[in-house]
């Protein structure tokens, strides 16, 4: 097969098809030659070199391709994995900026770029060609009528997670047509948009959907299969397999019809993006993109055995971002998901890699200062999981301005609290009040704080108080995985349980996590089937588990109808008072004390916290007054916003607890809103005053509101 080639251009990277033709780029400093390959209907192969280089970019441009093409690169070089390079032309190689892939990646030995069973491993060199194992690489057609979709950006401050796996969500959803279930489509069905805006969510937070290593050897013999998706190997492919409607392309177009459907419906997209690591793993992982086209380049090695991979992940390697061109890379794919995909934002994966300039996490690193620069990505949504597992990579609290972070402090101290721990109250007041003590400092405000009990890693909210320890042992590792330390308590009974008593006492439970949650200053997110009470039967990282355990249950919302319901409640509850969602910081004095007029501290007799009282460690109980007459952020119009006041009753102890309205307040009566001993919101007229004691029961919590 005769193939034309034209010089092209360098830019853009990737496919780019102009209606008559289309022009391949691919960025290699240290290749000699790369090949185009084509393959038609057959699987048929026809390579063809490209022999224009600028500033390290080969191109050309072939006339008469278009949408529907598939392709791959072959790129030659040196193979000496001593120093860093591990090219091998017997590869078939992933265009790093193809927007969509023919189909998963199937393991194989071929896909190594050394021979498997040689002596010196990965110093040997494989001639075994992969190319019936490695999913080629697309040319689409980008366009799509959008019509007036934008993006939402709602507030910070309104802005309610929902955390979801596309497949996940909707897979068992029963008025979801079958062909549709677990598909991006499924997501964007009216069935999905008019749950999530029943229950008030104004934001789906989609775990990974770049194109992924999907079936790991190590997970294929054990009849497993990659199901959360933390393994990228491109960084701007819909992940295909979340498709009902094909894998040539058609992927692009019905993830963007998702996001036009959801906007419609008032709920912004974020996605879980990668970009610390890719699915090719250490040096004895498979060759399948970014390792073959320039491994040293791309790749953080170990300076004194290039051999080696850095690995501040936990998954084998760590992306070169020192390099301009993976900088380049991840903006540029930022950037495509935010202009070509509308999606509103993104939640970044172990983010303190990517602050790593040398070694330690820096605040001033390259990647945080062109974020802050760029005129679109720094007008969305920046979420980070501000922690990775090298050395100093815990960063709660270290990012910059514009981003916001999943806060791990208040996740741990929320749990603690309610389970009864010593010498959490003081914490608590923090997290509640936004963490203060996390963002204040550099300029940040309540936003920055990402709160959750409960995410994809880790119990779910319903397992959070049925165990004590994780119960992986369907992942095959023998129950070694996951956490150790989830904080969890089972309230009497590991597991499920017919016994009325701890089924009451978790219930409370749950009801004391949500209300916590919704009532914190900062931007609540809700795992997806928290709601309705959802289980992974113990298991704290089911990230293998593409079955019932991860699945969405719906027939739950039935079974645990009254716990939808006042999450439902809750929800609409803290979206009508903005005293619960404050933009800036409560009177910036410390959190205790007499004279704050927006908020107050006070024992259960009624008395004011003393410093004292603060440090006792045992103390579990507290009220907090949330005066809705002091709030000095205006409105979207300059207007005063003025809320209902409230105070809320903490007794995260074993028995109840009589609580006496504080001296100044006692003059107003006090209606009950919430209890979280009861299934329901209150809707009977409970009223107290300065001359009667309120009795809160043990470990629940009660909001009363000034009348």
């Amino acid at each position: 097969m005769y193939i034309p080639l034209w010089p092209g251009k360098p830019y853009p990277l990737g496919s780019h098809w102009d209606g008559k033709g289309t022009n391949f780029a691919l960025f290699s400093e240290n290749a000699t030659a790369v090949e185009l390959c084509l393959f038609d209907e057959n699987g048929k192969e026809t390579c063809v070199s490209l022999t224009e280089v600028s500033n390290f970019v080969w191109h050309g441009y072939v006339p008469s391709i278009g949408p529907g093409q598939r392709y791959g690169f072959r790129v030659h070089g040196p193979y000496k994995p001593g120093e860093g390079h591990r090219f091998n032309p017997n590869k078939l190689l992933i265009d790093p900026y193809a927007k969509a892939l023919d189909g998963d990646i199937q393991g194989g030995i071929e896909t190594l770029g050394y021979i498997a069973e040689h002596e010196a491993q990965d110093f040997s060199y494989s001639e075994e060609d992969d190319a019936h194992l490695v999913p080629k690489s697309v040319v689409i057609n980008e366009s799509f009528d959008w019509e007036d979709d934008q993006l939402l950006r709602t507030p910070f401050h309104e802005t309610i997670i929902y955390e979801a796996h596309v497949k996940g969500f909707t897979k068992l959803h029963p008025d979801i047509p079958k062909q549709l279930r677990g598909t991006y489509a499924g997501v964007g069905h009216p069935a999905s948009i008019s749950y999530l805006q029943s229950i008030g969510i104004t934001a789906i937070e989609l775990m990974p959907v770049h194109h992924y290593l999907a079936c790991p050897g190590y997970l294929v013999d054990k009849g497993l299969k990659n199901y959360w998706g933390y393994d990228s190997i491109n960084y701007f492919a819909p992940y295909s397999g979340y498709s009902a409607s094909g894998t040539l392309g058609e992927q692009v177009a019905e993830f963007k019809q998702m996001v036009k459907a959801l906007h419609a419906g008032g709920i912004e997209v974020i996605l879980d993006v990668v970009y610390n690591h890719t699915g090719e793993g250490n040096h004895m992982g498979p060759t399948l993109s970014f390792k073959g086209i320039d491994n040293a380049a791309y790749y953080r090695l170990v300076d004194e055995e290039p051999r080696y991979y850095m690995d501040f992940t936990g998954c084998g390697n760590s992306l070169n971002v020192r390099h301009p061109q993976v900088l380049k890379l991840i903006m540029d794919s930022l950037r495509y998901w935010v202009l070509e995909m509308h999606v509103d934002g993104f939640r970044f994966d172990l983010a303190s890699a990517l602050a790593r300039e040398l070694y330690a996490v820096d605040r001033l690193a390259a990647f945080f200062d062109i974020i802050h620069q760029d005129p679109v990505l720094s007008d969305v949504k920046l979420i980070a999981e501000p922690w990775d597992i090298g050395e100093g990579g815990y960063q709660v609290g270290e990012f910059p301005l514009l981003w916001s972070e999943w806060n791990g402090k208040y996740r741990d101290n929320a749990r603690n609290f309610w389970r009864g721990e010593d010498q959490t109250l003081a914490e608590f007041a923090y997290r509640l009040t936004g963490s203060s003590d996390l963002y204040q400092f550099n300029g940040r405000r309540p936003n920055a704080s990402i709160n959750f009990i409960t995410a994809h890693d880790g119990f779910t909210l319903n397992d959070l108080v049925s165990y004590n320890y994780k119960h992986n042992e369907a992942n095959g590792e023998n129950n070694q995985d996951g956490d150790q330390h989830n904080s969890s308590w089972n309230c009497g009974e590991e597991g499920p349980t017919d016994n009325p008593d701890v089924l009451k006492l978790r219930n409370r439970q749950r009801r004391n996590f949500l209300t916590t949650l919704m009532l914190s200053q900062g931007v609540p997110m809700l795992l997806g089937g928290d709601e309705i009470g959802r289980s992974q039967q113990g298991n704290n990282n089911p990230y293998c588990q593409d079955n019932e355990i991860s699945w969405l249950d719906w027939n739950l919302q039935e079974e645990n109808s009254s716990l939808l319901d006042f999450s439902r409640q809750l929800i609409y509850f803290r979206r009508q008072h903005p005293v619960f969602r404050r933009r800036k910081w409560f009177q910036g004095r410390a959190i205790y004390g007499s004279g704050v007029t927006d908020i107050g501290w006070f024992n259960p007799d009624g008395a004011v916290m003393t410093e004292e009282q603060w440090n006792m460690g045992f103390a579990k109980a507290i009220g907090v007054f949330l005066n809705g007459e002091a709030i000095i952020t205006p409105g979207e119009r300059g207007e005063r916003i003025i809320d209902d006041s409230f105070y809320i009753l903490f007794n995260a102890h074993y028995e109840p607890l009589d609580f006496f309205l504080p001296e100044p307040m006692a003059n107003r009566e006090w209606q009950v809103v919430i209890d979280t001993t009861y299934s329901r919101f209150i809707k009977d007229d409970i009223r107290y005053t300065e001359d009667k004691a309120i009795t809160v029961t043990e470990r629940s919590l009660m909001v009363l509101k000034r009348l």
